[in-house]
């Protein structure tokens, strides 16, 4: 046995055609079964062995006994220690790697994204482009940039380089890089929280511009606004959702700046009412119905949602025969994940009851703790508690320019279902 793998150490190595500067870090059969299965993380416990000291930041090889597994970011501050960016042994970690992995997220996006839907779309996933940690949402001429890993924070001036060359090689000129290092994860990986424009790269003055996005104009602050700026996943669920809006009367709860209540009332729903607790983005929501000559067609609530639903419910109400229920994610852990579940429970429960027989209800989760099988049982559960039946009209998800990865199940979070409830 001994002689067999000192055979396949040499095998590995012989097609090896680089020198592999790198330390070693020998990871456990736990951990290299799901690296094997495609999945980039190595927990600091799955960890046997470093051949060395590396400095958090550096780029470690992973073997499993032997076996060269890949190469990854190592950081010893994160839960997450190696996060694997690489699988070809020969390759070679400079510019030219780099800028081939924006040119395939680029390219990709350009396939999903066609046309007008490229001109504001993710352009970089993190894990599921082979960058970990590393989002990149384009609004038009702005890009708005979250990092959440040490290692792609040191390549940031490599990263943003690619992006500007490669998007200047198909004709997107860029005004101003805006980073939204804010994200909670980066303390656990070293890093500062912090938000401002990339100055290395010339920027425009203001953080606003418009996008269009389903033939609806918005506008975005990529300095104020939620996460990079605006949630780009729901793009084509809002189209769906505005499918069968005609003639509804519509409530459009957790509104934000307004995005579904817009679709819907653009698709000829009778009249849309948008509830948000936010007293700022119910304003930006009021600007964007304005911007889209929508206003007349859109009451804004600035309200608590569950607070609301209860009002109507207690009022008797039956304004609506069509509910659109878009909230945060009531779960960012497996901890919470009995308690958000109450809560996804408790406004579809009531969301059902408000709704006449044959009325519609869009609703989603975009948790990935909250998973399909979580979130459908609670929807059985509110419909049996409500003495509803739910009739599916469609079952979607994120957005292609969000993709999702099978070996990777943290890359798949939206749920988002659109149902007859009678």
């Amino acid at each position: 046995m001994k002689l067999y793998h000192k055979s396949l150490t040499t095998d590995i190595i012989s097609f090896m055609k680089i020198d592999r500067p790198y330390i070693r870090a020998n990871i456990t059969p736990k951990a290299e079964k799901a690296v094997k299965r495609g999945h980039p993380w190595v927990y600091g416990e799955e960890i046997v062995s470093l051949s060395g000291a590396p400095e958090n930041g550096d780029i470690v090889d992973v073997f499993a006994g032997n076996s060269w597994q890949g190469s990854g970011f190592y950081n010893s501050n994160s839960k997450i220690t190696i996060r694997i960016f690489s699988r070809n042994s020969n390759d070679v970690f400079d510019y030219d790697f780099w800028k081939r992995r924006v040119v395939y997220a680029i390219n990709y996006r350009r396939t999903v994204m066609p046309g007008p839907d490229f001109q504001s779309c993710r352009l970089i996933h993190g894990e599921a482009d082979q960058m970990p940690g590393l989002t990149v949402d384009r609004y038009e001429d702005l890009l708005s940039v979250e990092i959440a890993s040490l290692g792609m924070e040191r390549l940031r001036p490599v990263i943003y380089k690619a992006l500007t060359e490669v998007l200047g090689e198909i004709g997107v000129e860029i005004k101003g890089i805006y980073e939204r290092n804010e994200i909670a994860l980066r303390t656990k990986e070293g890093l500062e929280l912090y938000k401002d424009w990339y100055e290395d790269i010339p920027h425009q003055d203001s953080p606003v511009t418009t996008i269009t996005e389903n033939g609806i104009k918005y506008l975005v602050d990529i300095k104020e606004g939620q996460k990079t700026g605006f949630f780009l996943d729901q793009k084509y669920n809002r189209a769906a959702a505005a499918r069968i809006a005609s003639g509804k009367t519509v409530l459009d709860c957790f509104t934000h700046t307004g995005s579904f209540g817009l679709n819907v009332a653009s698709k000829g729903a009778r009249h849309v009412t948008s509830v948000d607790i936010s007293e700022t983005a119910i304003l930006q929501a009021r600007k964007n119905a304005e911007l889209n000559g929508l206003d007349d067609k859109i009451t804004y609530e600035c309200a608590d949602v569950f607070e609301y639903l209860t009002r109507l419910a207690q009022e008797k109400r039956r304004d609506y025969d069509y509910i659109i229920l878009d909230p945060p994610a009531f779960t960012k852990s497996r901890d919470t994940v009995d308690s958000a579940g109450k809560g996804y429970k408790e406004i579809n429960l009531k969301a059902m009851k408000l709704l006449p027989r044959g009325g519609y209800l869009a609703t989603c989760s975009c948790s990935h703790f909250m998973t399909d099988p979580l979130f459908e049982k609670m929807l059985s559960s509110a419909a049996y508690d409500a003495g509803r039946s739910l009739r599916q009209i469609e079952k979607r998800t994120q957005a292609p320019d969000h993709p999702i990865l099978w070996n990777v199940p943290e890359t798949y979070y939206l749920k988002f279902y659109i149902f007859q409830v009678f």
